[in-house]
């Protein structure tokens, strides 16, 4: 998606990760899907703004809760839906399921499993471009978690050192797995970090996908333009547990519907509406028309074949000699 897309654009895309989600959190329950599932219901505004930010050629690095990120950046519905089924025709040959999605020609280069996994990754990325002088970014969604550990304090500081063109996007749910972030930091804002490494850092409403649209914007443009690393601190909220079937002892439900109340699919509404550019029909039919695809892609999906079982080593490894290396 362009950075000059209009906000109905980006609604849009929301509604799409929304819906996807919400298909593909009833047929976990209905044990039609194999796997785990992370959901992303109520963060859509920072994929969204982020990935209206990048070019197709930019690089993305993802998270265990990576398919907004995937879906906003333009991803295969079809692919998307087989690989987490497990389908031969899935973006990884359903090898890689949720939480290892990636799509290298549109830059994906990878949802991990691993918290933090995806650092040093993008740095790396951007550090190659930079070396072929290009003028491609990186960018790197992580939660707030991922801020603890080694490898985002030593990927911040070498991305610094080198002015290599990454952002750093730490998507603040407020927990880390199970814990508070009160409980795990002693620091309110994220961002406050890049001081650390002479960077620029900049918390956002990450409900708000205009906020998080113009602070991206900015923030590639920098690095674009050879002036390095940014660290952005999206301030969202995930509306089900660390993953399905958690039993969310650790937060109120009181808390959740507090939060619901700033769905960013309803501040983008209600926003479009104040300006006159989305009535009620228009909503219904952006939502009606997103169903359509998600159900074909279902459908896709589930008449795809399984992958042969000889299969099972290919992939695993790679002959340098045979990729010309």
């Amino acid at each position: 998606m362009p950075t000059t897309a209009s906000l109905k654009d980006l609604y849009r895309s929301m509604v799409l990760i929304r819906e996807a989600e919400e298909t593909l959190l009833r047929l976990f329950s209905q044990n039609r899907m194999p796997g785990f599932i992370h959901s992303y219901i109520g963060e859509e505004a920072t994929a969204v703004g982020v990935c209206a930010a990048l070019r197709p050629d930019d690089y993305l690095t993802s998270t265990h809760r990576g398919h907004g990120h995937i879906l906003a950046k333009g991803g295969d519905l079809r692919l998307f839906f087989a690989e987490l089924y497990g389908k031969a025709a899935g973006y990884c040959k359903g090898k890689g399921g949720s939480m290892h999605v990636a799509d290298t020609e549109l830059g994906i280069l990878g949802a991990n499993g691993v918290v933090g996994g995806g650092i040093a990754i993008a740095a790396g990325a951007a550090l190659a471009a930079k070396l072929r002088g290009t003028d491609q970014v990186a960018v790197s969604f992580m939660g707030d978690g991922a801020s603890d550990i080694g490898a985002f304090h030593e990927s911040l500081n070498l991305a610094a050192i080198w002015d290599v063109p990454v952002v750093f996007v730490v998507e603040n749910n407020g927990y880390a797995d199970f814990i508070a972030q009160r409980d795990h930091q002693r620091i309110e804002k994220v961002s406050g970090r890049a001081a650390g490494y002479g960077m620029p850092g900049e918390t956002v409403d990450g409900n708000d996908v205009e906020q998080v649209l113009q602070a991206a914007t900015d923030a590639v443009d920098r690095a674009r333009a050879g002036l390095g690393p940014t660290l952005l601190e999206c301030v969202t909220y995930r509306w089900r547990g660390h993953f399905e079937g958690d039993p969310q002892p650790y937060r109120s439900q009181d808390e959740v519907a507090t939060w619901k109340e700033r769905d960013p699919l309803l501040l983008a509404e209600k926003r479009l509406a104040d300006r006159g550019e989305l009535d009620e029909a228009e909503r219904d039919a952006v939502r009606e028309a997103v169903r359509a695809q998600i159900a074909d892609a279902v459908e896709f999906a589930e008449a795809a074949a399984m992958p042969d079982p000889l299969s099972a080593l290919e992939d695993v490894f790679t002959d340098t000699a045979e990729e010309g290396w």
